[in-house]
């Protein structure tokens, strides 16, 4: 048992914006409890400056928190060329909406396009299963 287990990562506030994928709306039409489905909606894509700034790779896995959830996700490069520090995109979904507070700000209508949350480096858990969600 190592002592840097005890340690906690760092964390970076991001806003996460959500969007729809075409290839995870396929998966999702075969299937929502697939694995494919499972992969490509458990990803989170982070700008190159952010991925460095945390010590990240492409593959890795963070904890993603707020108020409303927590969940661990695979990252990604975000395939957006330009710079956008401290914005990830996630595709709507399970994992996106268990970021989702309940906080209408009195529209009525929860804020599925712009979730605020804390992200660090995942300590040797697995990624959230569509069963621990739902």
């Amino acid at each position: 048992m190592g002592f840097g287990q005890f340690l906690t990562e760092p964390e970076f506030k991001f806003m996460i914006v959500t969007h729809r994928d075409i290839f995870q709306n396929t998966a999702q039409e075969n299937s929502r409890f697939s694995d494919q489905y499972a992969e490509l909606s458990s990803v989170i894509r982070l700008d190159k400056e952010d991925m460095n700034k945390m010590g990240l790779k492409a593959g890795d896995l963070v904890v993603a928190k707020n108020a409303a959830g927590r969940i661990v996700l695979k990252v990604e490069l975000t395939s957006i060329k330009e710079t956008h520090p401290g914005t990830a995109f996630m595709i709507n979904g399970p994992w996106a909406n268990a970021l989702v507070t309940a906080d209408t700000g009195g529209t009525g209508v929860p804020a599925f396009k712009k979730i605020e949350a804390m992200l660090s480096r995942s300590k040797g858990e697995k990624v959230t299963s569509l069963a621990e969600l739902i």
